[in-house]
């Protein structure tokens, strides 16, 4: 069983690998962009313009946004690619749609230093002057260097990187002069820009002289996914677009709340589950079995949220005001005693338990009933009664034990319940837990957020699969890894 334990896990890891790469491009391939806030204005083309556009434009470079997702062949960028995008920004015949616009002024930005060749190409030899104006815009802001964004915990590493930050800003601070506009009499000439761009050029070219180790190495580690996953391994999960706090730090600590719904939902479950399905299969075909068929059927027809509105109508308000309607714990919880606070949390879930437990009711009781009557049947049984067991013993020791293979499967499903919890029931209760946090985090975009509860989910996942096949051969002997 060993030997079988440790190649699942080594089988574990390039399948966690093939989907995670799934999952990021699922996320960064769907409809919308993250930091959209970033670019709140009056209107698209408002958005597009000054402080909330270099705004944007940080914010995709603190989060890597503006990298391939996968693969990286900007090295390649020539003069012509960037003068194409300038003029689609400039739009000078009224021939672009504002929708091209935006996205060729992405596209410029995302480019970066790649761009920087074909800029001062552009600003050196293209034939118009909106060009060449264009293109000493961009290049103060696609030719500053990256500060430091999060500091090392080491106090002499966090030193160096400041004073390195402190050179670089005042480098970037350098350069942003260094533009001229069309028609402008007071700023600086094109014929100055020029000369200070050509001797940057002279002086920093060598950057841009790629060998093929060097393209290669863009190429697959230059990207959004490279760079994830890079944080990845060292169990950083990254920051938060939306309140730029850690990730996983936040998830801790909403972990507590899913936590207690999940196991007491899950447990409640399977306490009543098991032994309906046991007296299902004994007794079936008979009124009891029909009648019980019948309420957990109706029950698991029933949307879990249409209940919990019906809830939270009738029994938390009114002449039925039984129970709290929202919440985790009572806004004076922190006055309460330890024993107090316990029955007030069991006060506020004992609601969104019930939503989340009634309809896997049905469900489970099927799977131990289905099991349990493909084993009453078998030979071995018989057998046990023949020798005069009690036929509760025949049940419970002999065919329960064996029946509930396809309970155990089920395994696999349960460690990621633990994570997820109930989006809806979460939400519509306004419990802080894992669920709401998803829901709140898919709504605004807050990838980093949503990439990790997945990929915590799919590693929980794949150990309830290896839980799961693992017990086979404590309930049933006759299984083994050999």
């Amino acid at each position: 069983m060993l030997t079988y334990a440790l190649k699942r896990i080594l089988l574990m890891i390039p399948t966690f690998f093939a989907i995670s790469v799934l999952v990021f491009l699922l996320l960064n391939l769907g409809a919308g962009r993250p930091g959209g806030s970033e670019l709140s204005g009056e209107g698209s083309q408002n958005a597009e313009k000054g402080d909330n556009r270099e705004s944007y434009r940080i914010f995709k470079e603190q989060f890597n946004l503006d990298k391939p997702i996968l693969f990286n062949s900007r090295y390649d960028l020539t003069r012509e690619d960037v003068e194409a995008t300038l003029l689609e920004v400039l739009n000078l015949d009224d021939s672009v749609s504002l929708e091209a616009q935006i996205e060729a002024q992405d596209r410029i930005e995302d480019w970066g230093l790649y761009a920087i060749p074909g800029l001062v190409e552009c600003l050196k030899n293209a034939e118009k002057v909106e060009v060449r104006a264009k293109a000493s815009e961009r290049l103060t802001i696609n030719a500053q260097e990256r500060l430091v964004i999060k500091y090392s915990d080491d106090k002499a590493v966090k030193k160096t990187q400041k004073a390195l930050n402190r050179e670089t800003a005042a480098k970037n601070r350098a350069i942003k002069p260094w533009f001229f506009s069309v028609g402008d009499t007071e700023g600086k000439t094109e014929a100055d820009v020029q000369s200070f761009w050509a001797d940057w050029w002279a002086e920093n070219q060598s950057r841009w002289v790629y060998d093929t180790s060097d393209k290669i190495a863009i190429f697959f580690t230059d990207t959004r996914f490279a760079k994830y996953w890079g944080n990845l391994l060292r169990l950083d999960f990254g920051i938060s677009h939306v309140d730029k706090k850690p990730v996983l730090q936040t998830l801790l600590s909403k972990l507590k709340y899913s936590i207690t719904l999940a196991v007491s939902s899950v447990f409640l479950i399977y306490l009543i589950s098991l032994p309906l399905g046991i007296f299902s299969a004994v007794r079936r075909n008979t009124i009891a079995d029909k009648v019980v068929t019948v309420i957990l059927f109706m029950l698991y027809s029933l949307p879990s949220f249409f209940v919990a509105v019906i809830l939270l109508n009738t029994v938390t308000s009114g002449d039925w005001d039984f129970f709290p309607n929202l919440g985790f714990t009572s806004p004076n919880a922190d006055e309460l005693t330890t024993v107090e606070l316990l029955f007030d949390i069991l006060w506020h879930i004992t609601l969104p338990i019930l939503c989340m437990t009634y309809g896997g009711l049905a469900a489970l009781s099927r799977y131990a009933r289905t099991g349990l009557l493909d084993v009453i049947e078998s030979d071995y049984i018989r057998t046990a009664r023949a020798k005069g067991l009690p036929e509760g013993i025949v049940i419970i020791k002999h065919a329960a034990r064996n029946g509930m293979i396809p309970i155990i499967t089920l395994m696999a499903t349960l460690l990621p319940a633990l994570i997820g919890g109930s989006v809806i029931i979460e939400v519509i209760f306004q419990i802080p837990g894992m669920g709401s946090y998803v829901f709140t985090s898919i709504t605004q975009y807050d990838y980093n957020a949503v990439m990790a509860v997945l990929l915590i989910s799919c590693v929980l996942t794949l150990i309830g699969m290896l839980l799961a096949d693992l017990s086979y051969a404590l309930v049933d002997p006759r299984i083994t890894f050999d």
